[in-house]
């Protein structure tokens, strides 16, 4: 008998296969959005589903991803499903370290080749700010702040050379400790409902500027 590889969908390509497949190509007038991200996109759709009822928002977000993972599974979870924005949240678990050390760099490398490979598909991009976080409950004492701040500096300054919208969530959930606020937190990295209620507010203006 043949065993599975430990870790041999290390991108998790088949995490969304069947549902690619079930969900298809959008209908003629259909303006879909897909969310690319870690645990903080797959959870959005638990602690806040009214934000994706009744439209046509994808979400494609797998808990603990990092942004080499979803680099490789880019193709088929955002540009095969045509969508005409994809909103690109990550970077944190490269931070904490979850699939290795990464530098800001890396990081930010891996971000805009997501972003190229939307454009170069004629798919709007909104590139997120990371969300403030001052520890990980996983993996303490990193000092996460100065390189999340940093990685959100990179994004911001590529987003208005090349054209393309950059997300603040972070201004507007950090405390004075450069944590996340402790009412918009389910921990001091996963935003919960009145999170999520921040960031849709945020999120919806950008794809309603985009669409219109």
């Amino acid at each position: 008998m043949i065993f599975p590889i430990a870790g041999q969908d290390w991108p998790a390509l088949n995490r969304y296969s069947a549902d690619n497949k079930l969900l298809g190509l959008p209908e003629a007038d259909e303006k879909r959005v897909v969310f690319m991200g870690n645990s903080i996109t797959e959870s959005w759709s638990v602690y806040q589903p009214e934000f994706f009822e009744g439209k046509s928002y994808i979400n494609r977000g797998i808990s603990g991803q990092t942004t080499p993972q979803m680099l490789i599974r880019f193709r088929p979870d955002v540009i095969d499903l045509k969508p005409e924005i994809v909103v690109i949240l990550a970077g944190i678990n490269d931070i904490a370290g979850n699939t290795g050390p990464s530098t800001e760099k890396m990081i930010v490398d891996n971000i805009v080749s997501m972003a190229e490979l939307a454009k170069s598909n004629s798919i709007d991009v909104i590139i997120c700010s990371i969300l403030p976080a001052n520890d990980f409950s996983w993996s303490q004492n990193q000092n996460p702040s100065p390189k999340i701040l940093a990685v959100n500096q990179a994004l911001k300054k590529y987003s208005k050379i090349n054209g393309m919208v950059y997300l603040d969530y972070y201004t507007s959930m950090v405390n004075e400790e450069e944590g996340l606020i402790k009412d918009y937190g389910l921990d001091s990295v996963h935003p919960n409902k009145k999170g999520y209620q921040v960031m849709s507010k945020l999120l919806e203006k950008k794809i309603i500027e985009i669409l219109n």
